[in-house]
């Protein structure tokens, strides 16, 4: 599934609730530095010959009217989140748009929050840091503390370490979100699962040394581009999250 517009929805978001979301990347296809085998907008490959980003006066357009009529309907959003199709902070003025975002809430909704949903690769960037520090809440991705994990599941298409991304988080001191997708399942003959008591006891050792404002734990919702990948049942999320709640950290779960 791919989102069409710069702006779309509002979805109704498990996490965010009524959602409006902003798509950075191209319309036509994923484009991300990850290539994630749970991704609801697919792989990679299926949308490299679209490379055309929205400009920065493209996106404050087309949200400003839609807020403007979200308004004159009296159907706010709860939150404006960057997502879209693939890494929002790729885009090379994010921090620009960014600014305009937030300059168009205070001025159209002031209660809606701004949300970015990422995976936190781009946080080398200074400006990439500023930006997201600025937003009501910047959501970012762990999605395993081993890295031979985080290959299998969000096999990144660069360079990752997992100890680097983590040093990148605690600039935020705790002032930001953790998101992390469990599953299990089989992919390309190799069993996937970061639900074992070795990887949710290194996670945690990682929540306990961040300690971010909250934790989101979720699972697979929608179809995906891998084939065998199953569901967490709500019960064993429930039990991560005791895990998480024992070191005071916040944390929601949504099965």
């Amino acid at each position: 599934m791919y989102f069409s517009d710069i702006v779309f929805g509002p979805i109704n978001s498990r996490r965010l609730g009524v959602s409006l979301g902003i798509n950075l990347l191209p319309r036509q296809g994923k484009w991300c530095n990850f290539d994630c085998i749970y991704c609801e907008c697919g792989w990679n490959k299926e949308g490299r010959d679209d490379k055309v980003l929205p400009s920065r006066a493209q996106v404050k357009e087309a949200l400003e009217q839609r807020l403007q009529a979200m308004q004159a309907a009296g159907a706010l959003p709860d939150a404006i989140t960057f997502s879209g199709n693939g890494e929002p902070t790729l885009h090379p003025d994010f921090p620009g748009i960014v600014d305009d975002v937030l300059a168009m809430r205070d001025s159209y909704t002031p209660k809606t929050q701004v949300c970015v949903l990422s995976n936190a690769t781009m946080l080398d960037k200074e400006e990439v840091v500023q930006a997201l520090q600025k937003i009501d809440a910047p959501i970012l991705k762990l999605d395993s503390g081993f890295e031979e994990t985080v290959r299998q599941i969000d096999c990144p298409q660069h360079d990752y370490s997992v100890d680097k991304v983590v040093k990148a988080m605690q600039r935020f001191n705790g002032n930001f979100i953790l998101q992390t997708m469990f599953l299990r399942g089989d992919y390309q003959g190799s069993s996937v699962d970061n639900t074992t008591p070795a990887e949710v006891d290194k996670w945690l050792s990682i929540v306990a040394t961040l300690r971010p404002r909250e934790v989101m734990i979720y699972t697979i919702d929608r179809a995906t581009p891998a084939a065998g990948l199953q569901k967490v049942p709500l019960p064993e999320l429930e039990q991560i999250a005791a895990g998480v709640r024992e070191l005071g950290v916040q944390v929601r779960v949504s099965g």
